[in-house]
């Protein structure tokens, strides 16, 4: 679990696209594959989630 926390971590910076040099570099040693890619789809469905909640915010009023 503390494997795929750490990858949450380095996806959600990387959406952001801020990322620390030293993280970055120590990334291929710490990331596996198959976390990378569950946490990337988690984080872009709670992106456009979040895009299409506003959307609705803002339409409605």
């Amino acid at each position: 679990m503390k494997g795929f926390l750490y990858t949450l971590k380095a996806v959600l910076w990387s959406f952001v696209g801020l990322r620390r040099k030293s993280d970055f570099e120590q990334d291929p040693a710490k990331l596996k594959p198959i976390h990378v890619i569950v946490a990337a789809l988690l984080a872009a469905a709670l992106f456009i989630g979040i895009l299409i909640t506003v959307v609705k915010l803002v339409v409605s009023q």
